[in-house]
């Protein structure tokens, strides 16, 4: 088995970060590795690989530019992941280099109607179970789902927006909107849902995660709910954190995303969110668009961003300690996933970045690794790259 010894490096662990050596036996962390190969990490960050809950499309070389060596894979795929076979092919496709967490259609076809085989699917490799895109509408039917996955200790990842409210909207209510003539939805339309099924979660004892929680309100009910006990955990990406409606004013396409983005107060709601810890993962939400899909009047484009190669330099410039900022990209996205990694502690998988956080550079979509480079903050100067990458102990090479 391969022995590596880290040596002069920064090391990112959940306590802060601590100058020394880090030691790797195999696919592991161990106290100590007798004859190991030397890396010399050049006083940069040893940080973990990062755990990207909620990714719509596999794309190797954008995740391994973005220190990303293990993601959730949302159910809307085609074919949806309804069913043991596609689900196992799911998992395996990766390996080793690329794990991938299949999060199975909580619905038949994602129709929020008819249960899927949550228990089969488990057994082929589903880490959690989602409703996609959209919000089962259904009371009865999500309260099914949440008490099903509970009995399987699934965690079931929801979409936060009442549909009977969105519709076919593109927008957020607001002036923006107005102005560009496009078809919007109220902003409650979020809150009306995260409340449905928080109170459901709390109903059933199930571990609810909101994959994307974007609005003041929503925050508070999330806030709200921790307080009591309720096992509820959100997501968000940085393009809700950085991002207005504003940025749509030109029917940018590429700020087209799903949720829309919200207004300024509500932007300034999530970066408080995070600072008080009510949002509990920060993810990329990957789904790369190509021309044809983007080059369209904004109501016919497809909603959707290229962003797993932004993820970690933009989380970077929330100015959080890094230990806190590795924790919303590591550590707790693993734990809704159900998978003990994230932590560069002895025992844990050797999934290990080795990270310059000064380096500089601009965010170019013609120049991204990624199958298409739809990204909102095309041109934007940021810092933070990726040097080295290990999954299991095993480099992934550029």
């Amino acid at each position: 088995m391969t022995a590596l010894r880290f040596v002069n490096a920064r090391i990112v662990r959940p306590g802060g970060v601590a100058e020394g050596e880090l030691h790797v036996i195999g696919d592991r962390i161990v106290d100590n590795a007798p004859d190991a190969e030397t890396v010399d990490c050049g006083g940069k960050l040893l940080a973990p690989g990062i755990v990207d809950l909620g990714v719509f499309a596999i794309d190797r070389e954008a995740f391994r530019a973005g220190g990303i060596v293990r993601v959730g894979l949302m159910p809307d795929q085609s074919p949806v992941l309804d069913g043991p076979g596609i689900v196992q092919r799911s998992s395996l496709v990766g390996k080793p280099l690329l794990w991938i967490h299949p999060i199975a259609a909580a619905t038949k076809g994602l129709l929020g109607t008819d249960l899927a085989e949550m228990a089969i699917m488990k057994g082929a490799g589903a880490k959690a179970v989602g409703t996609g895109r959209h919000w089962i509408a259904d009371s009865g039917v999500m309260r099914k789902a949440l008490a099903y996955a509970r009995d399987l200790d699934l965690t079931v990842i929801a979409h936060a927006e009442d549909a009977g409210l969105t519709g076919n909207a593109v927008a957020t209510e607001s002036e923006t909107a107005t102005r560009l003539g496009l078809p919007a939805a109220p902003a409650v339309a979020e809150a009306l849902a995260v409340a449905r099924d928080i109170a459901l979660a709390e109903d059933t004892g199930a571990r609810l995660h909101f994959r994307q929680v974007t609005t003041a309100a929503g925050f508070e009910l999330v806030r709200a709910a921790k307080r009591r006990g309720v096992q509820v955990t959100c997501g968000i990406t940085p393009a809700h954190l950085l991002l207005s409606d504003n940025a749509m004013s030109d029917f940018r396409t590429f700020a087209h995303l799903s949720p829309p983005l919200r207004s300024e107060d509500d932007r300034k709601a999530a970066l408080a969110a995070v600072a008080d810890g009510t949002i509990d993962v920060l993810c990329s939400g990957h789904d790369p668009r190509g021309p044809e899909e983007k080059r369209l009047p904004f109501a016919d484009a497809s909603p959707g961003a290229s962003s797993a190669e932004t993820l970690l330099a933009l989380g970077l410039g929330l100015d959080l300690p890094i230990e806190r900022l590795f924790a919303m990209l590591a550590v707790n996205p693993a734990r809704v996933l159900g998978v003990d990694t994230g932590r560069l502690m002895p025992g844990q998988p050797a999934d290990l970045m080795l990270l310059d956080p000064q380096a500089s550079w601009q965010i170019r979509g013609e120049a991204m690794k990624a199958r298409a480079g739809n990204t909102p903050f095309d041109g934007l100067p940021t810092q933070g790259k990726v040097l080295r990458l290990w999954k299991g102990g095993k480099e992934i090479s550029a």
